[in-house]
């Protein structure tokens, strides 16, 4: 009876670690203080790196500084009579970057224009979401899916900033903005802002991390190392 109640116990166990490890992560990432570190980091950098930029776009790109109210916001339906005419624009690299001014009352690429408190509501779940995957998706020594978590977080809080501040969000970037269409249209109209490409490359990093770790879970599993067993 007592060899079959240690086979018990130790199948049970064997399937909660594998169940654990089936998910990729470990409880020891919400105690590791690198971990945190680089996940804290990319959000504060990235939060400050989106806000410093547009604020210095709206107050240095115009020949004086535009100020949003955020009760005009509200009370217009065309946000372009809130900017200077012409908007201003500033040739970085020619036929590759544009800075101009434009407020957004949309997400990235414009889409969902007029749903602000919908894009605020989507941003807080989708910081809880992203935090729940640092903490429960990740192991202490994945620390390019935490500076990508980080990278999703901080840029979303960077535009929820701008939605709640000015009912808009603030963008000035316009990549390719000479390139065409055959039919002559735009191929890429779209102006957006620091928070929009870190958000994008968040998810790309996210997304690879995944991958990369779904594939290591296919391939035969090798002898632990030291540093395996000790994050186990």
């Amino acid at each position: 009876m007592s060899c079959r109640s240690e086979s018990t116990k130790a199948g049970v166990a064997s399937g909660v670690h594998g169940s654990a490890g089936a998910f990729g992560g470990s409880q020891s990432t919400f105690r590791s203080r690198r971990a945190w570190i680089v996940f804290l980091t990319a959000i504060v950098l990235s939060l400050v790196v989106d806000l410093l930029t547009k604020e210095w776009a709206f107050a240095r790109l115009a020949n004086a500084p535009v100020t949003i109210d955020r009760s005009q916001v509200l009370a217009t339906s065309d946000l372009h009579l809130l900017l200077p005419q012409p908007p201003p624009r500033v040739v970085v690299v020619p036929g590759l970057l544009d800075l101009t001014l434009v407020l957004n009352p949309g997400a990235v690429f414009g889409l969902g224009a007029g749903k602000r408190w919908f894009f605020i509501f989507f941003t807080v779940i989708a910081v809880a979401v992203v935090t729940w995957i640092f903490w429960k998706g990740t192991r202490p020594r994945d620390w390019p899916a935490h500076l990508a978590a980080g990278l999703i977080i901080g840029s979303g809080l960077g535009n929820l900033y701008d939605r709640v501040l000015y009912a808009c969000v603030r963008d000035f970037l316009h990549p390719l903005p000479q390139a065409r269409w055959p039919g002559g249209k735009p191929l890429w109209p779209y102006v957006s802002n620091v928070a929009d490409a870190l958000l994008l490359a968040g998810i790309a990093g996210l997304l690879l991390f995944t991958w990369r770790r779904d594939a290591s879970e296919d391939m035969p599993a090798g002898p632990k190392t030291n540093k395996d067993r000790a994050e186990s």
